[in-house]
């Protein structure tokens, strides 16, 4: 799990019950972006680590994410 999640929910928790302050809110926005981040380098780690195989047993992995794989 990501560390910064709680955090995160908390501060959403806050914004419905009471509102936030403008430095909560920036704080937020910050979070909010750390977190996207961090589940973007997860969904790219595991399509890059992905081999897609037909039923024919042919590799059809897409080249763009061959081409990712090289360059790691």
């Amino acid at each position: 799990m990501i560390d910064i999640l709680p955090r995160i929910n908390q501060l959403a928790h806050k914004a419905r019950q009471e509102g936030l302050t403008n430095a909560e809110t920036v704080e937020r926005q910050v979070l909010r972006e750390d977190y996207l981040r961090a589940i973007r380098g997860q969904v790219e780690s595991t399509v890059t680590s992905m081999k897609v195989i037909d039923p024919l047993g042919d590799d059809v992995t897409p080249d763009k994410v061959r081409m990712k794989k090289q360059a790691i």
